[in-house]
């Protein structure tokens, strides 16, 4: 993106990795990144901040990747009492999306793409979201990323006719700590040395976010560059419209 002319600012939440990401940005090409934003996603309050920060900065945003996950060991709770993977996966994005949407609207045409995975389960747990027990690990994992989609499909629906389009994508099978920390299924470790790299997995970002191949198409979830269709049960509108009503009151949002 940056290669390209574009103004990056970069999310992370640990300030030395986001540093030595600009400077191997910075190699790469002239167009260093404007800002490092640090932010620990599982915490709702660093979000609020984080997008409060971007506002007073800036005065317009064309696109905005959510790309922030993690996948934990057990079932952990958030500072905020959330599963965590829910928390960091889905319900960050659901905040952030949701503080910087005036911008995004003000920038139009604007992108929000949304970065899922294949791996989604075919439902979520809502009874255990907030409990000390319940999913765990890669399970946990695997609901976070059918939020993704299944806030992708609402959000679309919701920002019709606004000029901001909304994308779902799987990357690939990707050579990232996800697994490489937590090889907690047998079968996903055997293949690790096979995983496609994170560059390789960023040019569907990139594509989401940049090509003119997309532009307008809103809604939709993609392998790579072609448009395909996620699980049955990610089109059940009764589970989105669940997922969203969730969202908004863990997060705290009245009205969104």
């Amino acid at each position: 993106m940056a290669r390209n002319g574009a103004k990056v600012v970069i999310h992370g939440r640990d300030e030395e990795k986001g540093e030595k990401v600009i400077s191997e940005i910075k190699e790469k090409t002239a167009n260093v990144p404007e800002n490092l934003l640090i932010a620990d996603f599982s915490s709702l309050e660093e979000v609020e901040k984080l997008a409060q920060k971007f506002k007073d900065s800036y005065d317009r945003l064309d696109v905005l990747v959510n790309n922030a996950g993690g996948v934990f060991p057990g079932h952990q709770l958030s500072e905020d009492g959330i599963e965590k993977s829910f928390a960091v996966n889905h319900l960050s994005h659901f905040l952030l999306t949701h503080r910087l949407l005036d911008l995004l609207k003000k920038s139009a045409p604007s992108r929000i793409v949304n970065v899922g995975s294949e791996a989604h389960s075919d439902d979520i747990d809502f009874d255990h979201l907030t409990s000390e027990d319940g999913p765990a690990g890669y399970e946990a994992y695997n609901q976070s990323k059918l939020a993704n989609i299944l806030f992708t499909y609402k959000l679309a629906e919701k920002l019709e006719g606004t000029g901001v389009t909304v994308n779902c994508l799987h990357p690939g099978a990707v050579r990232t700590d996800l697994v490489r920390k937590y090889p907690i299924l047998g079968k996903i470790w055997k293949y690790f040395p096979l995983f496609i790299s994170s560059e390789e997995a960023a040019e569907t970002v990139t594509y989401l976010a940049a090509s003119p191949e997309v532009e307008g198409v809103s809604g939709k979830y993609f392998n790579g560059k072609e448009e395909q269709s996620s699980s049955s049960r990610s089109y059940d509108d009764k589970l989105q419209e669940k997922l969203w009503k969730v969202s908004k009151n863990l997060a705290g949002i009245e009205t969104f």
